[in-house]
């Protein structure tokens, strides 16, 4: 999209039942799509059938280092290659809201395969408070994106991306939240090929409750010729 011009979103109604609604929305540009999405709506409902996965054990964010503190880390290290010092430097130089606290940081100086798992504690910086919990959920979304293909290259790290986006996100919310407190997100990639990569998401409030599933499917495009040591 093209920040500098104003954006106009076609709703359409798709389904209003008694206890579903689904609405499409799309989003237009000079006269052109450039976002499409589908939102389905539930009234709270009461149900004996529950269950979820069990969120891993993992050190509390207090624990743990920042990405920044982490970047700050790499970057003190004098056999750090140029190119790699320069990347590690546009990281840090990004302005994202949000707090990032790695459980596993992969090793950048390896360019060895490594598990497409990630761990991370995540949170908006700054106090969102109790508000509409559809805020919450659409901070959450920009959240959920924030590094979540790079979990698919894990294995892959002696390439050079050339080219890599998403192709389609798809959330599901299944308790409330606060996208300003700590939440674990744990990230993992089942399969990758094509030139294209599969990702797969939960963020897990601190109490153990699973309150969003997450899954993107985006192009990875790298060069053929496999990166030389980062040393």
């Amino acid at each position: 999209g093209d920040p500098k011009v104003p954006v106009l979103y076609e709703v359409e109604r798709t389904h209003t039942g008694k206890s579903f609604s689904v609405r499409s929305v799309k989003a237009i540009q000079h006269g052109k799509p450039i976002f499409t999405c589908q939102a389905s709506f539930q009234l709270s409902q009461g149900s004996p059938v529950q269950h979820q996965f069990t969120m891993p054990a993992v050190p509390p964010p207090e624990e743990l280092l920042t990405q920044e503190e982490l970047i700050q880390k790499f970057l003190q290290n004098p056999n750090l290659a140029e190119r790699y010092r320069k990347h590690l430097n546009k990281i840090q130089a990004e302005d994202v809201p949000i707090d990032i606290k790695p459980v596993n940081p992969p090793d950048i100086f390896s360019s060895e395969p490594q598990e497409p798992k990630q761990l991370f504690w995540v949170r908006a910086q700054g106090y969102i408070g109790e508000t509409d919990m559809k805020v919450h959920c659409c901070v959450a979304a920009y959240i959920s994106d924030y590094a979540f293909l790079g979990t698919a290259l894990l294995p892959h790290q002696q390439y050079h991306v050339k080219f890599m986006v998403s192709l389609d996100h798809s959330m599901w919310f299944h308790a409330p939240f606060r996208a300003d407190h700590w939440m674990l997100y744990e990230c993992e990639s089942p399969w990758a090929g094509g030139c294209r990569g599969l990702v797969q998401g939960r963020l897990w409030r601190r109490d153990g409750v699973l309150a969003v599933t997450c899954a993107q499917e985006g192009v990875i495009r790298v060069k053929q010729t496999p990166n030389q040591s980062k040393l």
